[in-house]
């Protein structure tokens, strides 16, 4: 089995650093990159009991095949250990998971022509995690990227209420709606929200390992012809 746990040596953001030369992120186009994030996804989410048990063992809805949509998977060392759906809703292309949900406070911050990063589906290995406890921070590093190259103003996320602390001591993310039942899931999911360009200087001073550059942001955000050419 290939060594996958961190040195011993540095600090936090050292590792975690360390991990980020070592992991790849990816784009899932094919059917065989998607079934393998589906089948992961439905490990994690029957893990917590978030889900009820399927024939497939697999968990997808139609938001995956949605036009502003991106589904990455994140390799370590070969192995698929994480997985996030990136939905970039804007006035004309309004079309994420949270609306459903919140359209009482979505609606009204599209209609004013902002930009909304939202993800959802945030799974990971969990031996995976155990070993490598930064990888939960990488991957929602691709939320920063998305928010930076689209200059989002908002980073939403639509969570359970156990996991609020987590979001706003790590990016100070702010409640901006209690817990509501949500489709697919059991258990409610509260709402919340930051300013990316309020917060972004201080996260990046803090844990440098979220920056990224422009030409990285593009090749995994930019669904042109140039860029896919570029990227192979």
């Amino acid at each position: 089995m290939v060594a996958l746990a961190y040195s011993n040596n540095g600090s936090f953001v050292d590792r975690v650093t360390e991990l980020l030369n070592r992991l790849d992120y990816r784009v899932a186009d094919s059917d065989v990159e998607r079934q393998a994030i589906f089948r992961l996804r439905y490990e994690a989410y029957r893990r917590e009991k978030a889900i009820r048990p399927n024939f497939t063992k697999s968990f997808a809805d139609d938001y995956d095949d949605a036009e502003n949509c991106w589904l990455f998977g994140l390799d370590v060392e070969g192995k698929l250990s994480s997985s996030i759906r990136i939905h970039v809703a804007t006035a004309e292309q309004p079309v994420c998971p949270s609306l459903s949900t919140f359209p009482d406070i979505i609606e009204p911050e599209l209609e004013q022509g902002k930009v909304i990063i939202d993800p959802t589906r945030f799974v990971t290995d969990s031996t995976m995690t155990r070993l490598l406890p930064g990888l939960p921070y990488l991957t929602l590093r691709l939320c920063w990227m998305a928010a930076e190259y689209f200059e989002a103003e908002h980073f939403m996320v639509a969570i359970r209420d156990e996991h609020k602390a987590f979001y706003k001591r790590t990016f100070d993310h702010r409640l901006i709606c209690p817990a509501r039942p949500y489709p697919m899931l059991k258990d409610p999911i509260c709402l919340m929200t930051l300013d990316h360009n309020e917060v972004a200087d201080r996260l990046y001073r803090r844990y440098p390992f979220f920056r990224s550059n422009h030409f990285e942001r593009r090749m995994l955000f930019d669904r042109s012809s140039s860029a896919r050419n570029i990227a192979a």
